[in-house]
């Protein structure tokens, strides 16, 4: 094959890259896509001798290598705090990422009921994410809505929820969580969480 022609390739797929990574909503994914599409146009560049493209495409990769650096190391605050079913905030919430919800968890109900426990997941104070199920009496919260922000899908605030907040929901009355599966997405998500298959459910056990 001419070499001119896998040149272009290698630039069409870089090209491919890049725009796919500018569609990403989730900020881990596309920083990594975009230091890929990046990482090929500079070898595009320097293949076809264009220094300005392999030098600036060789900048951005730096640029997503630091913002990448700063994600994964960065010590961040992390917060739980439950609200009443009625509080007008988190009905706004709900309604502002009702699209994006539907998305991920089509069968979420936002109906309140007696038992129903809401809790937001504060990150540097910003309410990055939100459970919501209901609770009975044997302590089992039937997980209604586990969602989290687009901006903030990098598993740290599942980390945070499952691995260090056991006590939370303990003082809570909670012993397990029931999830029914929500789009393939979300069911991967629980399972890395350390959510179990069970029957139609995903369970996770707090004690």
């Amino acid at each position: 094959m001419d070499n001119y022609i896998i040149y272009e390739v290698i630039g069409y797929i870089a090209s491919v890259l890049v725009a796919v990574s500018l569609m990403m909503s989730k900020i881990v994914s596309l920083r990594i896509v975009n230091l890929i599409g990046a990482a090929t146009f500079s070898l595009y560049g320097m293949l076809i001798g264009s220094i300005p493209v392999a030098g600036m495409n060789a900048f951005i990769v730096l640029i997503n290598i630091y913002y990448l650096f700063h994600i994964f190391t960065n010590k961040e605050y992390f917060r739980l705090l439950r609200v009443p079913p009625n509080d007008h905030y988190l009905q706004h919430f709900i309604e502002f990422y009702n699209e994006e919800i539907k998305k991920y968890q089509p069968a979420f109900d936002s109906t309140i009921s007696s038992g129903t426990v809401s809790v937001f997941i504060l990150r540097d104070m910003i309410p990055a994410g939100l459970l919501i199920g209901n609770l009975n009496d044997a302590g089992v919260l039937s997980m209604k809505l586990d969602f989290v922000i687009p901006m903030y899908r990098d598993f740290k605030i599942g980390r945070y929820v499952y691995s260090e907040q056991r006590t939370f929901f303990r003082d809570q009355g909670i012993t397990e969580i029931r999830s029914q599966a929500g789009t393939a997405d979300h069911t991967e998500y629980l399972k890395k969480m350390g959510f179990v298959p069970e029957g139609d459910h995903l369970v996770f056990r707090v004690i």
